[in-house]
């Protein structure tokens, strides 16, 4: 039996930076790319700014695929606020190899950093990661190792042969060939063992430096010329460690002592973080969305069917689990391993198995049928609700019939449709309980009304009559057939950096003072709130006769000595102000 989660979770998940401002190209900016989308070998790089400039780590986990422990803790580091410093994160290098749960498809991916004449797709992806080592300072490369590492032959699982709980290095010193400069990976490798033993109870668990002399004609491991730790300080000339923990123990063991040597070399470089840590729920699927030819689409759990006749077209729009990342869905029998967002056309029973990574956590038959309509298998002849649709500030989304809709007090909802079974949608009303769109005629139709739902909902309609949790109800002659809920949560400032003309920047919270001199440049680099990309977020500038939007630019100048404020707004809700004082 597989597991993937005590009961109790060591830390909780960070969330990204969110961006209200344009800030520098170069400075306190989270980035997402992608490459081969649409292939089963999609590479997603993840690049973690700070707040300050400092130096960059590259994390690269899952280049071999049989190894959770690195590319799930690589994972963790893509959801970060940094204060100073800079991450670079793959977290699944081969992810076509993380779906079959193997160390390789075509070759060993980290074997193939040396000149290659290949054209395999791992050849390519390699090609991506040389350049982002370039950018780098520092790599470090996550495994899941063999055994347990020791200097001495002390058992079979616990000899020099081994890779499990130790920090590797290609050579204990390197001087670059055109700097001089002399760095010492031992240095650096022995005092992250130390932060990491710091926090390992059991000595047997410990860490240690495994030297490779990669280099030298008596190496024991002349195949890792060709990998990647040895490509980024031969050729690129910055320090390079393998981070391996020991498939002995348990994954999330071993993804906690990966989140050790990570922040260690953190640490090291000066990178300053929020620590991530480790949350792993059992991995599952909610629902799929899907459309069958040009249909609109259905929602689907593992407990429904989807009957479709031979020959139509399917394709998955979207799986919602409680991951966001490392999720593939896979027709069986048809298309590729992972035919997320990709049409297929069907001609036969098969079903959809979806995966997290390699685990699998959510399967929808598919039924061929003669005479059935597409969509969700209906029983009887008794309308059901599969899904309720609806824009959310603009962007669509379907959920399935009891979903619960997390938003933020001034979000937009309009009312578009619902899904059904059996009958006309257009005969089924939409009623947004607490929200009145004709007080003349209350039909308890919502269809086509935007709701604001900082000052459009009646508070006493709400669950609990605390304004907190509302429902939304599709009803066919005051006969309820369906329900979703909207939770809201009030709109949060958490913080503001600002820069001073050309200067140092500061992290100010609400209520916070910062002082410039009048005819300074006093710039708004960033805004972090809790609402998605800060919609409908203003910020106020006043003081000394001065009231005014603080523009795009975010500059802000004071024209003469006195108090001023920037008060920050979510539509007609107050956030929190930030004084500043000309001197």
């Amino acid at each position: 039996m597989r597991v993937w989660a005590t009961k109790t979770p060591c830390y909780l998940f960070l969330a990204f930076l969110l961006l209200f401002f344009t800030p520098p190209a170069s400075w306190g900016k989270s980035s997402v790319e992608r490459h081969f989308a649409g292939t089963d070998h999609e590479l997603t790089v993840y690049r973690v700014q700070g707040k300050a400039p400092g130096k960059t780590i590259m994390i690269i986990g899952g280049i071999q695929g049989d190894e959770p422990g690195g590319f799930l803790s690589a994972d963790l580091y893509a959801d970060m606020n940094l204060k100073q410093g800079n991450l670079i994160v793959v977290p699944r290098a081969n992810w076509y190899s993380i779906i079959l749960n193997r160390r390789e498809v075509n070759g060993d991916m980290n074997r193939k950093f040396a000149d290659s004449t290949s054209t395999s797709y791992e050849d390519q992806i390699v090609g991506i990661l040389k350049k982002l080592i370039a950018q780098s300072d520092c790599l470090l490369n996550l495994h899941d190792g063999s055994g347990f590492y020791s200097e001495k032959w002390r058992s079979f699982m616990r000899n020099p042969r081994r890779f499990g709980q130790s920090i590797i290095a290609d050579t204990d010193q390197y001087r670059h060939v055109k700097t001089g400069d002399v760095v010492s990976l031992e240095g650096m490798a022995k005092r992250a063992i130390r932060e990491i033993n710091a926090h390992i109870a059991n000595p047997e668990h410990h860490f240690h430096f495994n030297n490779h002399r990669t280099a030298s004609q008596a190496t024991r491991h002349p195949e890792q010329r060709r990998s990647a730790t040895y490509y980024a300080l031969f050729t690129c000339g910055i320090p390079a460690f393998g981070i391996e923990t020991s498939k002995s123990l348990p994954l999330e063991t071993r993804i906690y002592h990966h989140n050790l040597g990570v922040n260690a070399f953190m640490n090291i470089f000066d990178i300053k973080p929020d620590v991530p840590g480790i949350n792993l729920p059992m991995p599952a699927m909610k629902y799929l969305v899907i459309k069958v030819n040009d249909q609109l689409p259905v929602v689907l759990s593992s407990q429904d069917q989807l009957t479709v006749r031979s020959g139509d077209t399917i394709k998955i729009d979207h799986i919602e689990a409680n991951y966001e990342r490392g999720l593939s869905a896979d027709i069986e029998g048809y298309g590729k391993i992972n035919d997320l967002h990709n049409p297929v056309v069907i001609g036969r029973a098969t079903q959809i198995t979806v995966r997290k990574d390699n685990y699998v956590c959510g399967r929808v038959p598919i039924r061929i049928a003669a005479t059935d309509s597409p969509g969700r298998q209906a029983t009887a002849d008794k309308p059901h609700i599969t899904y309720f649709r609806l824009k959310v500030n603009g962007e669509e989304k379907f959920l399935p019939n009891g979903a619960h809709l997390d938003i933020i007090r001034g979000d937009a909802i309009e009312l578009i449709d619902v899904g059904v079974t059996s009958g006309a949608s257009a005969d089924i009303a939409m009623n947004f309980k607490g929200f009145i769109g004709d007080a003349k005629h209350n039909k308890g139709e919502d269809r086509g009304y935007i709701i604001r739902t900082d000052k459009d909902l009646i508070k006493r309609f709400s669950i609990a009559a605390n304004g907190q949790r509302y429902q939304i109800v599709a009803e066919k002659k005051d006969k309820v057939l369906g329900q979703m809920f909207v939770d809201l949560r009030d709109p949060v400032l958490e913080y503001v950096v600002f820069q001073i003309g050309d200067g140092e920047k500061r992290c100010l919270y609400p209520g916070e003072k910062i002082t410039c001199r009048p005819g300074q440049a006093l710039k708004i680099i960033d805004i972090k709130t809790n609402v998605s990309k800060n919609n409908n977020v203003t910020a106020i500038f006043k003081g000394q006769g001065t009231s005014a939007e603080v523009p795009r630019s975010g500059v802000i100048s004071l024209k003469k000595q006195g108090d001023y404020k920037v008060s920050f707004w979510r539509n007609r809700t107050p956030l929190g102000d930030i004084s500043i004082q000309g001197l």
